[in-house]
């Protein structure tokens, strides 16, 4: 069994032993004028086949937001996607990747909160994960609810605090799909719903910042641990 990296305390890319070969991770600590949280957030990105990577802006925009609230933040690249070994599996091998990299984090941070996180095909993942891994925030923006085939209606619902971010001119994933989605499995979701904003967030990444730390915050543990 390969020996996982230790966590590291300022901005690094690491690679993690993964199920399919390397993972490529970016942690980041807390921004500066921030006081330092004991919470860790994983942040899951896009469909990597048509182009997602860790390095998405919606992607770092949400990690930024967490920074802002004293979160240390954990990306990493799917398998196939950028540095990461393995080929791109539907979402079924990506579970897998999830799976590494938080068992990385808690072995190494046993003590911190664990937040997942995702965008679109993110969301996907991070959703399927929210059951087992049992995070203590689930963030999900833009959820790939129609139109890819992703089975939304066999994931089991969260049962921690769940936060839904929705663009309401979102030209990939139906708004109303989701919306529709959520009523008809009786979740309870926090829903936001940002008018005139599109799959990507075109001009309206410092919204989306502001909708994040607005719905997180009354979840953030406290500084003392």
């Amino acid at each position: 069994m390969p020996t996982l990296p230790a966590f590291p305390a300022e901005a690094v890319t690491l690679t993690l032993p993964g199920p399919a070969g390397a993972l490529e991770v970016a942690v980041d600590p807390p921004e500066a004028d921030a006081e330092p949280l004991p919470l860790v957030a994983i942040v899951c990105h896009p469909l990597p086949t048509e182009g997602g990577t860790m390095h998405n802006k919606v992607v770092t925009m949400v990690a930024r937001s967490l920074r802002e609230l004293g979160a240390t933040t954990v990306r990493f690249n799917f398998r196939g996607t950028g540095q990461s070994g393995g080929e791109f599996d539907h979402g079924n091998g990506e579970l897998d990747d999830l799976r590494a990299v938080a068992a990385w984090v808690r072995e190494r941070r046993p003590r911190d909160t664990l937040w997942l996180a995702g965008f679109s095909f993110g969301a996907y993942v991070s959703l399927r994960a929210a059951a087992e891994l049992g995070p203590a925030l689930l963030v999900s923006i833009a959820p790939p609810v129609s139109g890819r085939g992703w089975d939304f209606d066999a994931l089991a619902l969260p049962t921690m605090p769940w936060l839904v971010i929705q663009g309401e001119n979102d030209e990939i994933v139906d708004p109303q799909a989701v919306y529709d989605w959520l009523e008809r499995r009786g979740a309870q979701a926090e829903l936001v719903r940002m008018p005139d904003t599109s799959h990507f967030f075109h001009r309206k990444l410092i919204d989306l910042r502001g909708a994040i730390k607005h719905g997180v915050r009354p979840y953030l543990p406290p500084a003392d641990g």
